[in-house]
């Protein structure tokens, strides 16, 4: 099998957010087959919920569409390191291999900060593959919060 990157539709999401005036962030699920399952980009505004991370989003949408708490095999790319509570809920839904874009000094969960993947309390850890697309990742969320200021 070929690796096929899918952080160019998370973009599209990420872009979507920012339309949306939300904070810039996409995320894509991909079943084991290759077939993406769901995508979405921040809705915390728009739904008036601090949960609406883009990776919780697609993460509730594959777990529905599959019948199961589980997504065992399935990849997620997301264009920012996730924070530590989708760090935590992307471990409890055994996500196989997560690509994430752009570094999160300030608020990411996975090489920063918390560091969810790397405590002993950590009953999964996926394959972490970071940096895909980072420099246009990071253009978005430094125009996004340019504009806002």
């Amino acid at each position: 099998m070929v690796f096929k990157s899918h952080m160019d539709l998370a973009l599209d999401q990420a872009r979507l957010a920012a339309d949306r005036g939300e904070v810039p962030v996409g995320a894509v699920l991909v079943a084991p087959s290759g077939q993406i399952v769901a995508k979405a980009g921040n809705r915390t505004r728009e739904l008036s919920d601090p949960t609406a991370h883009a990776e919780v989003l697609v993460l509730r949408e594959g777990c529905k569409a599959l019948g199961s708490e589980r997504l065992s095999g399935y990849d997620l790319y997301v264009t920012l390191e996730p924070c530590p509570m989708c760090a935590a809920v992307i471990s409890n839904a055994r996500i196989a291999r997560l690509y994430y874009a752009a570094a999160d000094p300030k608020s990411g969960g996975v090489a920063h900060g918390a560091k969810v993947f790397s405590h002993s309390q950590c009953h999964h850890r996926p394959e972490i593959y970071d940096g895909l697309s980072a420099t246009e990742a990071e253009d978005l969320l430094k125009t996004f919060f340019a504009n806002r200021r």
